[in-house]
């Protein structure tokens, strides 16, 4: 079968409810922009002109109707967003905390996203498949997890390159050692990894970056290409011998990094996509993390994020 899909994801789409101003009482104002870590990445692979698709679960209200015209605005193919009808579609309050970093609260006991199962999963579009993309949030909760897990499994027995970004949100889990445990079972399964430079020491216990890098390296063989994300201090590839780094694109523009790692990540699998995982150079690498770099800058001067990815051309433009 010919595989069509370039980029399959499954996990959350939800409503960020960002803090911009206050009103004339003093009250918070906030927007209501369509988000999720899943659907961000492939807001951004649409804009390089990939086609993507969309496993998961809103509510049957109008935060759902919003979201659900979102995607299809991105060119998202939606033929597996399903509608709940009795769980509301989950917000995420999203804060800016006083160093200019962002600080999550959740409506999510239960939201929509957890309730997609296993039987709603469908197999035949694994076939078609070339990615399938997926974080952690998908597996905090049943019966989203078990849904998660079987579709890992399709996508493995069907031949897909697997990618993660485990996108750590510390508010969602009851107990820290279980979302060890499932990001692992995550890691094991993964062939391309985005990873925060705050979750690689969570999750490695390493504070210097070279040494968590390694111990994943150790632990997780089957991963060949990995990106580490650093804010500021821009970004890292790890692939084969080689390790690149490459400096961010800072702006006196920034308003808002809510998506600026899901840009970041869309533009990484976009290269894997062009360029494939067999013989990456140096040069190569670099290229990649300067593109995804850029992307990212240019989405942080931008309210929201599944909304704000950029262009090729604007991308190349800052690059220029």
């Amino acid at each position: 079968m010919k595989r069509d899909i370039d980029v399959l994801a499954l996990g959350e789409v939800l409503i960020d409810l960002i803090q911009y101003g206050v009103s004339d009482q003093g009250n918070p104002l906030y927007e209501a922009n369509p988000g999720g870590a899943p659907a961000n990445v492939l807001a951004m692979l649409g804009k390089l002109g990939y086609r993507t698709s969309f496993i998961g679960k809103v509510g049957k209200d109008g935060f759902g109707r919003q979201l659900k015209e979102a995607l299809q605005e991105q060119k998202i193919d939606t033929d597996h967003l399903l509608e709940d009808e009795h769980i509301p579609t989950t917000l995420a309050l999203v804060h800016k905390t006083a160093d200019g970093d962002r600080d999550f609260s959740f409506y999510r006991k239960p939201g929509a996203d957890v309730m997609l199962r296993e039987e709603e999963v469908d197999e035949r579009l694994f076939p078609s498949v070339r990615i399938f993309h997926v974080g952690s949030l998908s597996m905090s909760e049943e019966p989203v997890r078990s849904a998660t897990k079987k579709a890992l499994s399709l996508a493995e027995k069907n031949g897909c390159l697997i990618s993660l970004d485990p996108n750590l949100r510390e508010a969602l889990w009851d107990d820290l050692k279980e979302a060890h445990i499932q990001i692992d079972y995550l890691l094991q399964r993964c062939h391309i990894l985005k990873i925060a430079d705050n979750e690689l020491v969570w999750f490695t216990g390493k504070e210097d970056y070279e040494e968590g890098i390694a111990e994943l390296r150790k632990q997780y063989p089957q991963i060949r290409l990995i990106a580490l994300t650093m804010g500021k201090e821009g970004s890292r590839a790890y692939y084969k011998d080689i390790r690149i780094e490459a400096p961010a694109f800072l702006s006196d523009k920034t308003v808002d990094t809510t998506g600026a790692g899901d840009t970041f990540c869309g533009c990484m699998l976009g290269y894997v996509l062009e360029h494939g995982l067999e013989d990456l150079k140096e040069d190569d690498l670099k290229e990649m993390l300067r593109y995804a770099n850029a992307a990212a800058s240019i989405v942080t001067t931008r309210k929201g994020a599944l909304r704000s990815m950029p262009e090729r051309g604007e991308i190349e433009k800052i690059i220029k």
